[in-house]
């Protein structure tokens, strides 16, 4: 099916290492310990935003034999292929994009007019082409030429081409669903939100660009051509939409083997037909349905079937990023593209989806997948629709006499709780009208819904009941869950660095009965948990034969320090898959050279080089240039970062993380006020953004500015106050200004919604102990005992306290 994609960002490098620093509690006054914090680089590891279509793939010559496979289009394949052709025509995949003309635009341009927070745009008609005449560069109004459509179902939207090559997406859409649906109007993407020309989503920004965030999925062999140089792109593609060739690879190798079979010649010499991929099961393979009795389910035979099929779907069908544009039909997606793991910020924590990602990541956790089902088991790849439709698709598999009767769903016939995918498929919404199916295929669990703050199917339907009312009906239905944890409840645990848990999550990863998506979280987890036993698990996952999986163990293992790491990813700059060697690359980059033998330099500097290659792919957008920027202040290279770091400002001058870097480039080199003069500018464009005044207010400690930098710090404390680390800081100057009592408090409003944070517990046990409040002080440090029992120092601070407290008479007071 095509889905929209515009405006959608995902991750690329996540560079969010976890130093947990301590501080030996007898020899370290508070305010040696915030002049350590505050001298700490102030690096925003800004992780790359990238759509989930940002680039279209080239083809590679690498992988091709002497001969290589080039496009053809669909015309040559229409005489061969013409039931198939016929299926394709009309499809979700055909209307992916489009020129406007009057027999691909749906939008009312009858001199319509839409009002949308005050702004009015006009859509009208002129010569045979389409305008909207709407709110543009820097808020003026003029009039635009509508050069492409953009999709079809539920909504089309319209794309604006400019003379520098930009093709940018056009905020107002067009609802093409019946009217009765309420459909047939025009609508803003960003529902009622206003979305001023300040804005970095504004939609002549770069958040905006078709170029970057959507081409590659609606298209057909689509090269994004920009010239850093001249800041100018020249795209292309072999056809406007998603065609052919997408899906099977270019096809001029399997036109010379049909032409070649025509004639009677010998085709031996072609693999797979000359197919550049083959998306039936292989033939050495064939697969069989087995019934499971016990299950009343049909299963294949073998669970790896067609990998290679689920894989090329998920280039676009994943919340993903790009690392490389050679895409090789048939080759593994990661050396070229990176799927995200389960991160809280895209799906809830026991795997539902929470942003849009569409389908590839919920759909690798389900029973389905492991069972070796595949994506056009239901869907046909021609038409992009369902092969059959309401429950009719899902009895193909299983058995209707049991999973469609009442004794299964308990809900009358005919009404929505009979229907399989209301329970087992949940909707969200996207893009205002846009409903995405969860293709996870889960059993509801409404008893996780208020631990874990989770959506349920149950109340999602009966939103007037509680969550207890839900779990009572499914207990009395089905029986009570199995005792053992779901991984929702372990991620949601070790997201909140609750104490032993690295137990559950190692073994989640190290075990084999989850998904490969799910292990790899558990890794990705990990880093959370400095332990010995995470260690162990971490280098252990970089042997595991899936490459997502490696690939999270390496950037985990980040949790060491440079010199540390080197022992366990040397090796690995020679994995074989792309998305794994450049991590371990950009993860060894600070090593000192004097901690490498010259062929391990030279090997480093060769892998360090492809990670700047994969980062210039999207040089375009701001995020590549400070993931540079962030390399080269790791190796010192200081001019190389500043010029990074300001050719993203200038390609976006809205994105505030650019600044933030740029001014810590500055206090490395002792320059603070070039970074005041730097942060001075951010603050003028986000005068409401905290990471500024963060960073503002360490800039002040630095340069004695005490009282200003308390104001800033607390600005940023209350503008973000789900970040502890803002709290943290602010606590820790408020102390050292010699404000103990606000300091406490401050700190204690924060431990009471992140009761495991070390920092804060170490914090109070210092302040209450300098205060000479030793009963207090022991509170705090026999938490830190109890809940890190293999961290020596905690154990020896409680003790210590003890004695103190004894001598002052307290009688000790371990109770939280």
């Amino acid at each position: 099916m095509f889905f929209p994609m515009v405006g959608v960002i995902v991750l690329l490098y996540k560079n969010l290492p976890f130093h947990q620093i301590f501080h030996n509690p007898f020899d370290s006054p508070l305010l040696r310990r915030i002049c350590l914090w505050l001298c700490r680089p102030v690096i925003v590891f800004i992780p790359l935003l990238m759509c989930i279509g940002c680039q279209k793939t080239q083809q590679n010559t690498h992988f091709q034999s002497a001969v290589s496979a080039h496009y053809v289009g669909r015309e040559t394949c229409k005489p061969c292929h013409e039931n198939i052709y016929a299926q394709y025509i009309g499809s979700d995949h055909d209307l992916a994009m489009d020129y406007a003309t009057d027999a691909t635009v749906l939008g009312d341009f009858n001199n319509t007019s839409f009002n949308h927070h005050d702004v009015t745009s006009r859509f009208y008609e002129r010569d045979g082409k389409f305008f909207v005449f709407t709110e543009g560069f820097r808020g003026k109004f003029q009039e635009f030429a509508i050069k492409y459509t953009f999709g079809v179902r539920p909504l089309q939207q319209y794309l604006i081409e400019f003379s520098d090559g930009r093709v940018q997406t056009l905020p107002l859409c067009w609802d093409t669903r019946p009217k009765e649906q309420g459909g047939q109007r025009w609508f803003h993407i960003y529902g009622n939100e206003r979305i001023p020309p300040d804005d970095i989503l504004y939609w002549t920004r770069i958040s905006q660009n078709w170029n970057y965030m959507c081409a590659e999925c609606h298209s057909t062999n689509l090269k994004k051509n920009y010239d850093a140089a001249k800041d100018r792109y020249n795209t292309t593609w072999s056809e406007i939409d998603v065609s052919c060739e997408v899906c099977h690879g270019p096809g001029s190798l399997h036109v010379e083997w049909a032409e070649a079979e025509a004639r009677g010649e010998d085709t031996q010499g072609y693999t797979d037909m000359g197919l550049s991929i083959r998306l039936k099961d292989d033939e050495d393979e064939e697969v069989t349905w087995l019934f499971d009795k016990s299950l009343a389910t049909y299963k294949p035979s073998t669970s790896r079937r067609r990998q290679k099929e689920v894989e090329m779907c998920a280039r676009c069908h994943s919340r993903r990023a790009i690392i490389n544009e050679n895409y090789v039909h048939g080759k593994p997606l990661l050396d070229t593209h990176y799927p995200q793991a389960l991160e809280d910020n895209l799906y809830y924590p026991d795997g539902q989806i929470r942003d849009e990602v569409y389908e590839y990541g919920s759909f690798l956790q389900s029973r389905m997948y492991q069972a070796g089902i595949v994506c056009t088991d239901c869907h046909d790849p021609h038409s992009t629709r369902r092969r059959k439709e309401g429950n009719e698709l899902c009895y193909s598999c299983h058995q209707s006499e049991k999973y469609g009767s009442r004794e299964h769903h308990f809900h009358k016939m005919g009404l929505s709780g009979s229907q399989c995918v209301e329970c087992h498929m949940p909707a969200r919404t996207y893009m205002v009208v846009d409903i995405r199916r969860d293709h996870s295929f889960r059993v509801p669990r409404p008893d996780l819904s208020k631990k874990l703050g989770v959506p349920n199917t149950c109340n999602g339907c009966h939103s007037d009941r509680s969550t207890e009312w839900a779990s009572e009906h499914f207990g009395k239905w089905y029986g009570t869950p199995k005792p053992e944890k779901h991984y929702g409840d372990i991620f949601w645990a070790a997201s909140r660095c609750i104490p032993g848990t690295d137990v559950d999550l190692i073994r989640l990863a190290e075990g084999n009965q989850q998904s490969p998506i799910v292990r790899a979280t558990a890794v990705f987890l990990l880093r959370n948990y400095p332990t010995e036993l995470s260690l162990e698990t971490l280098r252990k996952m970089l042997r595991d034969a899936n490459p997502l999986i490696r690939s999270e163990a390496v950037t985990s293992l980040d949790i060491l320090p440079p010199e540390g790491r080197v022992q366990y990813l040397l090796p690995m700059l020679q994995d074989p898959v792309r998305l794994v060697r450049t991590f371990v690359a950009r993860s060894l980059a600070p090593v000192p050279i004097n901690l490498l033998s010259e062929s391990a330099l030279k090997q480093r500097e060769t892998v360090v080089r492809e990670y700047e290659e994969t980062q210039m792919l999207n040089a375009d957008y701001p995020v590549a240039h400070i993931n540079l920027g962030n390399l080269y202040l790791d190796r010192g290279e200081y001019d190389r970062a500043v010029a990074s770091y300001k050719k993203a400002i200038e390609i976006e001058p809205a994105f505030i993380p650019g600044y933030i870097n740029l001014a810590d480039v500055y206090r490395a080199q002792n320059q603070d006020e070039k970074g005041r003069n730097v942060l001075e500018q951010a603050l003028y464009l986000a005068p409401k953004s905290a990471p500024i005044h963060h960073a503002m207010g360490l800039l002040m400690i630095r340069t004695g500015e005490h009282k200003k930098a308390l104001h800033h710090l607390h600005k940023a404390a209350i503008l973000a106050p789900e970040n502890t680390r803002y709290s943290y800081v602010y606590g820790i100057a408020l102390d050292s200004q010699k404000m103990p009592e606000q300091a406490i408090s401050v700190l204690k409003r924060t431990l009471s919604h992140n009761p495991y944070d070390p920092d804060l517990l170490v914090s109070l046990t210092m302040i209450y102990r300098d205060r000479g409040e030793f009963g207090q002080a022991l509170k705090y440090a026999a938490r830190l005992a109890r809940n890190y029992p293999e961290n020596q120092n905690y154990q020896q601070l409680e003790k210590h306290l003890i004695i103190l407290a004894d001598r002052q008479g307290e009688k000790p007071d371990r109770r939280d």
